[in-house]
């Protein structure tokens, strides 16, 4: 297949070696439970130190601090090899590649060191709270209040769609510490949730797909968090540290939306090339091929555009405008493919035991979370 005589020109030997294991692991520790942990709403707790005992946390962390010391190219592996095997319940990204990263770009060395081993060993499972129930996208409108009391800030409010919620040891949160409008007045402050007074823990989250994935409300009751949590050690800089590092989210789920297309690509085929229909196999129609041929070709352009943006990442080249143009390009794209190649497995492909199925449903939340896709053109079209 044309997919796969292309290779990413950010892959090395070294990548390649860390897919063979990654690959190993997740077949093994991933694969036999995703229906039990979709039944479960979360993965097992223990598979969260399963995988830091492999060397799969924080693996672009460095070194000094626990983590693998690699580059996003060694986070973009593992979420492929997730994608392969439609593992959409291990939210790796949101720990290693999201949460991981505001610590080490924003904390102090203090804040560092006390965190990120932890988070690479997986003794401690990282969470972000952003989303509030009347604030998607818009985080300026964020309400929830951290208020300076003597050494702590006394925290209340609540959050929405946070994955990770059930199992979160340590959860940044992003709270409004001054009056000031706008992103201004808003500070990141991070709390360690093991017997935390006044957090609480909301109902699990019934979602259209991703069933597996650990995601809940959750509330704060005058909690309590010593000031010196506040990420950085200053506050009113949330707005601007989540400015900064929003690009490699939405480049994470870009990378992720076109392995997909990729696996969706994959499964079609292979099942076109073995189901028989009137008589003819169903690789034999053009109808099939035409479908399929489309697909590689978005797949493959999807691929050259999320190769560009982990080239320019890695260079430090990656503006907010091109890594907003790479999400909503992708995962528009991603829905695209996988819909069409469902369409190819006929009523099979509306059955949950086919990949294919969870691959649909998974898919939609693309264009939602990260920034929806309309304000990611809208950040585009502002870039022009």
């Amino acid at each position: 297949m044309i997919l796969d005589n292309y290779r990413s020109p950010w892959l090395n030997e070294e990548l390649d070696d860390l897919r063979d294991m990654a690959r190993t692991f997740l077949n093994k520790e991933s694969l036999p439970h995703h229906a039990r942990w979709a039944e479960q709403h979360c993965v097992d707790r223990d598979f969260w130190r399963q995988a830091g005992e492999a060397g799969l946390l924080c693996i672009s962390i460095p070194e000094e601090y626990g983590g693998g010391g690699g580059t996003f190219a060694h986070e973009a592996v593992i979420m492929e090899e997730q994608a392969r095997i439609a593992d959409s319940a291990w939210a790796n990204v949101v720990h290693s590649a999201i949460v991981a990263h505001y610590i080490a770009a924003c904390g102090t060395e203090e804040q560092k060191r006390r965190w990120l081993p932890g988070m690479a060993s997986g003794e401690l499972v990282g969470a972000i709270a952003m989303t509030e129930p009347s604030t998607g996208s818009d985080l300026q409108s964020i309400r929830t209040r951290a208020r300076l009391d003597g050494e702590s800030y006394v925290i209340n409010g609540s959050k929405t769609f946070i994955t990770n919620g059930t199992h979160c040891d340590l959860l940044i949160i992003v709270a409004r510490t001054s009056e000031e409008k706008g992103g201004k007045g808003l500070s990141l402050i991070v709390a360690e949730t093991a017997d935390l007074a006044g957090f609480e823990r909301g109902r699990v989250l019934e979602k259209i797909g991703m069933h597996g994935q650990d995601t809940r409300e959750l509330a704060f009751v005058d909690m309590r968090i010593p000031a010196e949590h506040v990420l950085g050690g200053v506050e009113g800089k949330g707005f601007i540290q989540l400015m900064q590092q929003l690009p490699q989210e939405r480049l994470s789920i870009a990378v992720a939306a076109v392995a997909e297309c990729e696996a969706a690509v994959r499964e079609a085929s292979a099942y076109a090339l073995d189901r028989d229909a009137f008589g003819a196999n169903l690789m034999s129609f053009q109808n099939t091929r035409f479908v399929l041929a489309e697909c590689v070709a978005d797949s493959l352009a999807a691929r050259t555009l999320v190769d560009h943006c982990i080239s320019e990442h890695m260079a430090g080249d990656l503006d907010a405008a091109t890594a907003s143009l790479a999400k909503f390009w992708c995962t528009d794209m991603q829905n695209k493919v996988t819909d069409r190649c469902l369409q190819i497995f006929g009523g099979y492909g509306y059955m949950t035991e086919y990949p294919i199925a969870r691959r649909y449903a998974a898919a939609r939340v693309q264009k939602i979370y990260g920034g929806t896709n309309e304000i990611m053109k809208e950040l585009v079209a502002r870039s022009l």
